[in-house]
Order: C-alpha cells, then sequence, then structure tokens
C-alpha cells in the first residue's frame, strides 16, 4: 500500500467541501440540497463513482467551479467520495443541508485553508484516509485575538 498526499485546487476567494457517499444520485442531490439553501451561491460538485462505469460526475451553476471539482476529484482518485468547489457563500450555510443528503456518509473537511487529502493506494483502488486543513497552532490566543475573532464574526455577520 502506498501512502498519497493530494493537495486540492481552491480558487481565489473560495471554499471546498470534500465528503464521501454511497449512490450515483449523490450529485443531483447533492446540487439540489444546495440550490435549495442558498440560491445565489456559485459552485460546481464532482463525484467519483466506486462501481460500474466509475466515472467522476458532475453538476453545478459555474463551469469554471465545476471543473476544478473535477480536477480535485480526479486527482483524489477515490470511489464514493465528493468535492464541491463554492464561491458567494460559505460551507457553514449548506453543511446541515449537505449533511442531511441520504446518501453522504461523512463529512472530511469543509475549508478555504490549504488542505491537502491523505490517500492510501491499493491494488483495488484509492480511498481517503484524512485531510490536513491548514497549518499547526502556533499558540493560545490572547485577549487582543478574541477580540479580533469576535469583531471578525460580526463584520462577516455570524454574531450580532
Amino acid at each position: 500500500m502506498e501512502l498519497l498526499a493530494i493537495p486540492l485546487e481552491i480558487p481565489e476567494g473560495g471554499n471546498i467541501i470534500l465528503g464521501q457517499t454511497h449512490f450515483i444520485k449523490s450529485v443531483e442531490d447533492l446540487y439540489e440540497a444546495i440550490v435549495n439553501t442558498v440560491p445565489q451561491m456559485k459552485f460546481g460538485i464532482a463525484f467519483n463513482e466506486a462501481s460500474g462505469a466509475c466515472l467522476t460526475r458532475c453538476e453545478g451553476n459555474d463551469e469554471s467551479l465545476k471543473a476544478s471539482a473535477v480536477r480535485n476529484a480526479q486527482a483524489i482518485g477515490a470511489g464514493h467520495t465528493f468535492v464541491i468547489v463554492l464561491k458567494e457563500g460559505y460551507p457553514i450555510n449548506i453543511l446541515s443541508r449537505i449533511k442531511d443528503v441520504p446518501e453522504v456518509c461523512s463529512i472530511f473537511c469543509a475549508t478555504a485553508n490549504p488542505v491537502e487529502v491523505i490517500v492510501a493506494q491499493s491494488a483495488q483502488g484509492r480511498g481517503v484516509l484524512g485531510v490536513i486543513d491548514g497549518s499547526s497552532p502556533k499558540g493560545v490566543e490572547s485577549p487582543a485575538d478574541v477580540e479580533w475573532r469576535h469583531g471578525l464574526l460580526r463584520k462577516i455577520g455570524y454574531k450580532r
């Protein structure tokens, strides 16, 4: 078995969600979950089939984000994984709806940070072991850091 660290492509100003699901209709159900929750969000979805034709299926409402999702999914190369690349919204806006899609098994990450996917490759194929999301902590927040965090959350509309 070989272990690989696959860096994901996140467009400038974008976010990415990586998860695991189990059925061919996932790509359509994920599409519906997003447009029914945040209709103005721009996004692309790619889903790697794990049986049958073993194709990367894609949906979305933005061609460049669809292409980015496909490139990421193909780089990962693990069956039953999905990648959502999004702009004009945040993962927090859609994560609960994505988790409610019946065929979604798990979410590995939802981030705008640089992310690497740790993949195991065997004779059968590839599987996602986990992710490295962003950088390691450099310390504990100070009172000034707490004030900055509170200000940021209010500035972007997530707290009053």
